[in-house]
């Protein structure tokens, strides 16, 4: 009876503590920015800390920053992101940008690791007497083991497809700011830290 307890205990903890995340929107048009640099009448707003859940615990663990930006080019020419403005860290280091698709790639929910779910499924629930008899079993890892598989896989198929189809949506990296227009974007950099970036104009 005690293992029976433990091993449904340990069902419950696992299934708590590490299903899959949703995704949040980030909307990058709509965020409230609080950093903001402007060099040669092109300025730049940006946010780290957007991701939650499991999607900033890959990036921690992956060393990858996700970062809203916002360019407003009030110069007299057009800009291309990535050749004609490119970002720094304030002490003028060049920052690499990752490519979106590789940022995705990088920051995604595995789906198929929540197939450990899977060696649940032999879990049996059996019922005693006051003899201490057994008297019946129940085979409850056939719904627990698949079930929770399945749910967690679709769970992370569907967050995962939300976050790619915005880094898509928000992919600056070569794209034209025309003079006078506002341009916003997804970016990904490799970072551990939140440090301050500014804009470089050729």
């Amino acid at each position: 009876m005690r293992i029976i307890i433990i091993i449904l205990l340990f069902t419950a903890i696992s299934s708590l503590t590490n299903c899959a995340s949703g995704y949040k929107m980030i909307a990058p048009i709509s965020i409230n920015y609080v950093s903001t640099n402007e060099t040669d009448n092109v300025k730049l707003e940006y946010k780290y800390d957007l991701l939650d859940k499991k999607y900033a615990k890959k990036e921690l663990k992956k060393g990858v920053k996700l970062v809203a930006i916002k360019i407003t080019n009030n110069s007299d020419k057009d800009l291309m992101f990535g050749r004609d403005a490119t970002l720094t860290y304030e002490n003028g280091t060049e920052i690499f940008v990752i490519e979106n698709d590789k940022v995705f790639k990088t920051l995604k929910q595995s789906a198929a690791s929540y197939l450990w779910y899977l060696l649940l499924t032999p879990t049996n629930l059996y019922t005693i007497d006051s003899n201490g008899r057994q008297t019946s079993t129940t085979p409850i890892g056939l719904i627990i083991g698949p079930g929770l598989a399945g749910v967690n896989m679709i769970a992370a198929h569907s967050a995962n497809k939300k976050f790619k189809t915005e880094m898509l949506e928000y992919n600056i990296n070569g794209s034209i700011i025309k003079k006078g227009e506002t341009k916003y974007g997804l970016i990904g950099i490799r970072a551990y830290s939140f440090d301050s970036l500014k804009l470089k104009i050729e």
